[in-house]
């Protein structure tokens, strides 16, 4: 009787060890999902596709995307802490590091190569013809560095037009009201803007270099989950490869789930960059390295009074997340 008891005590002792460890791993795993948050822009949606055909899960991370149309109230959420990482333009993120010296960029996703434009009405034939009009752009961020290099060109400064702060989904509607006769946007508003007699003034194709979006980490998120970091980046570099390989079911997945028409979700005049072009933009010594255009915008910010002083630029930047693990 004593041995059965025996017996039945180590099973039940056993049981509840293995139940525990279980549980423990099961706990361990579950980690909660990176909550990351982007505007409507073309170059951003890969995260769609990598979340669409499983590639975030099947790299073993799990994500939240969040498409936003005001661009300037999400980076006020990410700052907030709603959010563990932002798709941002170059630009955006260095005004963005100002108040959270904390945050890093650990990977350029696309250059923008005539996919932004300034879209102006049927009147203004030239740049030159904007001297004394209203010109709207999303102020203290890169499209007042775009569109100043735009003025820059016709040998025009910004004091010679009347600039007015918008956001890019607000230019359709202000062109046509003629609150101003030129802006700046990109896809999905180009087509609206252009539907409303709107037509193409100006695009990235001529500053080639200035305009990159990258994805941004809190740098706690970089400190603790480094894995899931890392999981992120490689799924993205996963999704834009299937969609270069696969264009119309890749506009079509897009189309379906932003409720967008799928002629707006060309990638005509954007690169979407890969781990050859990543490597490349982060060597410093490279002549178009990242750190160089992320100076271009720090310079532009200071003169402007955007920012009081030059961040630490080399601390801006992680790149870690490009090479394999060791």
């Amino acid at each position: 009787m004593f041995k059965i008891l025996k017996y039945i005590s180590i099973y039940l002792i056993s049981s509840y060890l293995l139940f525990a460890c279980h549980t423990w791993t099961q706990t361990e795993l579950k980690r909660p999902p990176l909550k990351i948050t982007s505007g409507y822009f073309v170059g951003d949606y890969p995260a769609i596709i990598a979340q669409q055909k499983g590639f975030f899960k099947a790299q073993g991370v799990d994500v939240e995307i969040t498409h936003k149309r005001y661009i300037r109230l999400e980076a006020a959420n990410f700052s907030a802490g709603k959010y563990d990482g932002v798709i941002s333009s170059l630009g955006s993120f260095i005004i963005l590091s100002a108040t959270n010296p904390d945050i890093q960029g650990v990977m350029v996703v696309n250059e923008s190569t005539g996919a932004d434009v300034v879209v102006a009405q049927s009147e203004i034939k030239t740049v030159a013809d904007l001297k004394g009009k209203k010109l709207g752009a999303n102020l203290g961020g890169f499209s007042e560095v775009f569109v100043t290099e735009m003025l820059k060109k016709a040998n025009l400064t910004s004091d010679d037009v009347n600039l007015v702060k918008l956001e890019a989904s607000e230019i359709p509607q202000r062109l046509k009201n003629n609150v101003i006769q030129a802006g700046h946007t990109w896809q999905p508003h180009l087509s609206e803007a252009m539907k409303s007699g709107g037509h193409i003034l100006f695009t990235s194709k001529q500053t080639p270099g200035l305009i990159l979006d990258l994805i941004v980490f809190r740098k706690e998120i970089i400190r603790d989950r480094p894995e899931d970091v890392r999981a992120f980046v490689r799924a993205w570099l996963q999704a834009v490869n299937y969609w270069q390989a696969n264009i119309q079911e890749g506009n079509a997945i897009i189309s379906k789930v932003l409720k967008i028409p799928s002629n707006t979700t060309s990638l005509e005049g954007l690169h979407l960059t890969d781990l050859g072009d990543n490597q490349k933009l982060f060597q410093s010594t490279n002549p178009n390295s990242i750190y160089k255009t992320a100076k271009i915008y720090a310079d532009f910010f200071i003169r402007a009074g955007n920012i009081t002083r030059l961040p630490e630029l080399k601390s801006l930047f992680n790149s870690s997340f490009l090479n394999p693990p060791s």
